[in-house]
């Protein structure tokens, strides 16, 4: 081939974004990001409330979802007798926006995954706020990129994923949504048709994230956080690839039109 074959070869068919993916850039941009709301939220801090809310009512439906599969002819729990989830993840947890806002209301212990230590430090070292109702605790922490975190097999009633899986190539989140899959918690053996069944909490994979606003309907490559906003189209065939069933989805309401439009899934093992 003639030399300028190779760059007409790249015009035409150009590499997918997600081949642009650096992790050690974006650890570099998270590094110099302050450990603030401010700054987890890119300059919106004002959307938080309105994203937790969004989350806790996304979370609520789908775990009266379970309680109505699970036992149908029981009368539907108020939210405040709703028992707490024994084990949550939170990952790509930042300062613990998330996990002190809205996940320590749901499970008694909420582990975190997180890259960058100075985040987690703060995350460990400021107090749980005020919460009314039941407060579980921060649990294990796990300073590791998504890329290269395992979940103990079993382990978890929910894994949540929250702006951080556009870090990860299209095979990379394959490969992480199939270790969740493994990571889930699962009914006692024996327990179809019994108590047992009834009182097992349910188990899902939470991914909330941008959805791509391209013009031609793609993927969309950032090169300042080094990260891929996805399609919807896109991330539904990335979670049937990763043995997953989508359970529920709906679209965050409420944030300003100037950002991105924020769609939540629930997934559990096909």
């Amino acid at each position: 081939m003639a030399p300028n074959d190779a760059r007409h070869d790249m015009l035409t068919n150009p590499p997918p974004p997600d081949a642009s993916i650096d992790h050690s850039a974006a650890l570099d941009y998270w590094n110099s990001i302050p450990n603030t709301v401010d700054g987890m939220l890119g300059g919106y801090p004002h959307i938080t409330k309105v994203d937790l809310q969004g989350s806790a009512n996304f979370l609520s439906k789908l775990r009266r979802q379970h309680q109505y599969q699970t036992s149908p002819n029981s009368p539907p729990l108020p939210a405040a007798a709703t028992p707490q989830l024994p084990r949550v993840a939170d990952c790509g947890a930042g300062i613990g926006r998330i996990t002190k806002g809205f996940l320590v209301n749901v499970g008694v212990q909420v582990d975190v995954v997180e890259p960058v230590k100075k985040f987690t430090d703060e995350l460990v070292a400021a107090p749980i706020p005020p919460l009314s109702g039941k407060v579980g605790e921060v649990g294990e922490v796990f300073n590791l990129g998504l890329q290269d975190w395992t979940p103990a097999a079993g382990a978890y009633n929910l894994i949540w994923n929250q702006w951080c899986v556009g870090h990860l190539t299209d095979a990379q989140l394959v490969e992480y949504l199939r270790r969740c899959r493994e990571g889930l918690a699962v009914p006692p053996a024996g327990a179809e048709g019994s108590e047992k069944l009834a009182a097992f909490q349910g188990a899902w994979i939470v991914v909330k994230e941008n959805m791509s606003t391209h013009p031609k309907g793609e993927d969309d490559y950032d090169e300042l956080d080094n990260s891929v906003t996805r399609t919807d189209a896109k991330f539904r065939s990335l979670f049937k690839e990763a043995g997953l069933k989508l359970v529920a989805t709906e679209v965050q309401k409420g944030f300003p039109k100037v950002l991105c439009p924020v769609r939540i899934y629930a997934l559990k093992a096909e």
